[in-house]
């Protein structure tokens, strides 16, 4: 008896978290791109430029970016592909602020996104060329 409170205690305290899980998107098949795009840095204004760079393909999925331009800076960079996983959606925001702190596809690949940070980085390099910058 004197173990059952505990017992029944932990069992508790273990299925809480299980209770309160709520997945943040659907599970894709491993290779296949995330249908909904990262968040923007910022909203493009009225006077901006977008170029879209081309998807490229890697071992996870495709890799797309699009780039705000206002005048000659990046103003934003939004994801229009990427794989879904899980390494992938935490490096994408790194390497979104890489890119409007050092207004260049010249920034470093996030340890442990290593594929996607290399077509991230190719999409990336074609925009800025596609548009002269």
């Amino acid at each position: 008896m004197k173990r059952a409170l505990p017992v029944l205690v932990l069992t508790v305290a273990g299925l809480v978290p299980v209770w309160r899980y709520t997945p943040s998107h659907e599970s894709a098949p491993t290779g296949e791109a995330a249908a909904a795009p990262a968040p923007a840095a910022s909203a493009p204004a009225a006077s901006s430029d977008v170029v879209a760079g081309p998807a490229v393909a890697t071992e996870k999925g495709d890799v797309q970016v699009e780039v705000v331009f206002e005048g000659e800076r990046i103003a934003a960079v939004r994801m229009l592909r990427q794989p879904n996983h899980p390494q992938t959606t935490n490096a994408v925001p790194v390497l979104i602020e890489e890119t409007l702190r050092a207004q260049s596809a010249d920034i470093d690949t996030v340890s442990g996104a290593t594929i996607t940070s290399e077509g991230y980085r190719k999409s990336l390099q074609a925009a800025l060329d596609a548009r002269g910058a």
